[in-house]
């Protein structure tokens, strides 16, 4: 399992470096700009728009569905949180919620300049957020 963010993101990294001191030794974190992208069948454009989850199978979940299924991974009441966030109604708003973040990472504390990106093009993906 790895959960993939924009290691150029202050706001990013940050957020990583809190869910990996509560995940398990079995899960990765690691910043998009280390691996190998095609990999996991992303774009530079996906990775730096939102989060992602890789699963046991390989299998990609973007941005409030990867933040969740990382939750899922840390256990205890965090497992709570991750399930609320991935089942609807909840996760209707927590995908709202994720958006609004993404585009508004550079006015988050810790942000920097590079938190800004520009969001107004969709990688196509289904689960991305609006």
């Amino acid at each position: 399992m790895l959960l993939i963010f924009d290691g150029d993101c202050g706001f990013c990294t940050t957020s990583a470096e809190w869910i990996e001191r509560r995940l398990p030794d079995a899960v990765r974190v690691a910043p998009w700009q280390i691996l190998d992208l095609a990999e996991f069948g992303l774009t530079e454009h996906d990775v730096t728009t939102a989060a992602y989850w890789v699963d046991p199978t390989g299998q990609t979940h973007r941005g409030h569905l990867g933040i969740g299924r990382a939750l899922i991974a840390a256990g205890g009441a965090w497992r709570l949180v991750g399930q609320l966030i991935i089942t609807p109604p909840v996760s209707w708003i927590a995908r709202l919620i994720y958006s609004f973040i993404a585009k508004n990472r550079h006015r988050m504390p810790g942000a920097t300049d590079a938190c800004r990106v520009d969001l107004g093009a969709s990688s196509g993906r289904p689960d991305e957020p609006a």
